[in-house]
Parts: structure tokens; C-alpha cells; sequence
């Protein structure tokens, strides 16, 4: 059984999904971040899953793609705004009105959009279709969250379900 994949992915994470539409048939992604955070995930997780033998395992380490039911977590860090701190001798504090969390743009459905994708064409997994639960899914501030880069960026879990070998009730 392949044990999880942990990825912290550097860069500013972009969102996929809203598009701009430039006549018939021409859609292009809104977001000038979308492409290079795909190629930082892909990038991270073709190193993360490589093998150093590809004649031997055809380049990717036993296990991968990921093939079955799958538990992701996936923390996407960032760098809080200057605005959000006081000025003068009190520059060091926040503002009593700065947000706990990233709470605007991108939409954390639309980063986790474009992460997934980037892992499959990574080769991590087989489709992202395999994701059965989420068991954390964030946005946050760097250094104010345990699993906070101290960076712009993701932290990545991927970890194969392990289903019960015994049937609960059977006897």
C-alpha cells in the first residue's frame, strides 16, 4: 500500500474555473495565475512520484498514479496584505480589522479546481474523481495556521483510503 503523498508546493496559487470569453468557441482562463500554479503542482508532485529507474518501473515510483478512494487535504498559504497592520510604532500589529483568514479572491473551490487538475496530469493519481473526502480545505494566513507554509503556496495530503478488512456485525 503506498503510503501518503505530502507535497508543499511554492507560489502564488491560482484559481481554474472562470473563463473570458473572446468570440465564438474562444474561452480562455481568467486568472494569468492558473497556468504557472499548475506547473508549480505538477512540478513538485513529478518529483515527489518519480523514480530514478524509469527503465525499470516506467518512471514513476510503485503505487502511482493513486487508484482508488482518496483523502486530500490541501492548505493554501498566504502572505497577509500590509494594509492589514497598523502604521507607526504600532506597525508590528494588526489592525482590529483584518480578517483571521484569507476570506476574498480566489475562491477556494476554484484553487482546489486547478490543484486537482495539475496532480492528475502530474501522473499523482489516476482522476480526481477518486477524491471521497476532503479532511481540510483552507485558506490561510503564512505563519498563523499549524500547517501554514512560510510562503505563498499549498500544503498537499494525499492519502489512499485504507478500507476495513473486517466486516462490522459479520461473524
Amino acid at each position: 500500500m503506498t503510503g501518503p503523498l505530502i507535497l508543499k508546493v511554492y507560489g502564488l496559487p491560482g484559481p481554474q474555473g472562470s473563463k473570458t470569453s473572446y468570440g465564438p468557441g474562444r474561452m480562455v482562463e481568467s486568472s494569468k495565475k492558473v497556468k504557472p500554479w499548475r506547473a508549480d503542482v505538477r512540478f513538485a508532485a513529478e518529483e515527489a512520484i518519480s523514480c530514478d529507474c524509469p527503465d525499470q518501473c516506467g518512471g514513476l515510483l510503485p503505487g502511482y498514479p493513486l487508484d482508488g478512494p482518496l483523502f486530500v487535504r490541501m492548505v493554501f498559504t498566504f502572505v497577509r496584505p500590509k494594509s492589514h497592520y497598523r502604521t507607526g510604532r504600532n506597525a508590528h500589529l494588526l489592525r482590529d480589522s483584518a480578517p483571521a483568514q484569507p476570506q476574498g479572491a480566489p475562491d477556494l473551490s476554484k484553487l482546489l479546481r486547478s490543484t486537482e487538475d495539475a496532480l492528475t496530469s502530474a501522473g499523482a493519481w489516476r482522476d480526481d474523481a477518486r477524491v471521497v473526502e476532503y479532511e481540510r480545505a483552507a485558506k490561510v494566513w503564512a505563519g498563523e495556521d499549524p500547517e501554514a507554509l512560510d510562503a505563498p503556496g499549498a500544503l498537499i495530503v494525499v492519502r489512499p483510503l485504507l478500507l476495513p478488512v473486517e466486516v462490522p456485525g459479520a461473524a
